[in-house]
């Protein structure tokens, strides 16, 4: 499996606190067959998590050495799980915000609630600019509970849906499993990733997989883990 959606990154958001922290994350995806992990820090602009390209760039390095020195064998990428705005387009030319990998696709975030006025003219602004909007976990948007039609029309228009793998074993309650389960069935599901945090230990990647193979043959199970996430990293 590829994950395209980690929080991995020491010291910068809500997820690893630390290089330790970070290690006992990688260690426990490498363990459930993780072989490439992009980590998507959060940016939300105006606020404590805004850790830019540069900085994000040395605690990657710091950690690849780490896993070298320790004999772990992953590939890992640097991207953002980026807070919707109006600056996007002019946080990336800047450099302060990056996309997945050196990718031209982003991963998007919506508040939870999935209220944001205007976000369908800032994804059609990020493709107009050339860009792929990744919209991260849509399942766990309370608006889009009752409005799968929204969810819909952002798919019809190009956005990719990258869901949470913890949603197919309940970590984010019924209604955000019952989206999922509905994205699934749809084959609406573009990725789906860990947006690890904090250790789980529960073993929940082999148990969301195999929920998710009763929605999808072993070859679309296989794009969704793999081969889509390969296409947005190029490798």
């Amino acid at each position: 499996m590829i994950d395209i959606h980690s929080h991995i990154l020491p010291g910068v958001d809500d997820g690893a606190a630390d290089i330790d922290a970070s290690m006992v994350l990688i260690r426990e995806l490498v363990d459930n067959g993780v072989t490439d992990i992009v980590a998507t820090p959060h940016y939300v602009d105006e606020t404590s998590y805004v850790s830019k390209v540069a900085a994000n760039t040395k605690l990657l390095k710091k950690l690849r050495t780490r896993l070298k020195k320790e004999k772990i064998n992953v590939e890992l990428y640097l991207g953002n799980e980026i807070y919707i705005g109006p600056r996007i387009l002019e946080l990336l030319k800047a450099g302060e915000i990056s996309a997945l990998g050196s990718s031209k696709y982003l991963s998007v975030e919506l508040p939870m609630s999935g209220e944001y006025p205007g976000y369908m003219d800032v994804f059609m602004e990020l493709q107009r600019a050339g860009y792929f909007v990744v919209l991260a976990h849509p399942e766990r948007y309370t608006a889009f509970f009752k409005d799968f039609d929204s969810i819909r029309e952002l798919y019809d228009m190009g956005v990719l849906l990258q869901c949470n793998l913890g949603s197919f074993v309940g970590h984010y309650g019924k209604h955000s499993r019952k989206i999922a389960e509905k994205l699934a069935k749809n084959d609406m599901i573009f990725a789906v990733a860990t947006d690890i945090h904090h250790p789980r230990g529960d073993k929940f990647m082999p148990t969301a997989i195999k929920r998710l193979s009763k929605f999808y043959g072993t070859f679309e199970l296989e794009d969704i883990l793999e081969k889509n996430p390969r296409k947005i990293l190029g490798v």
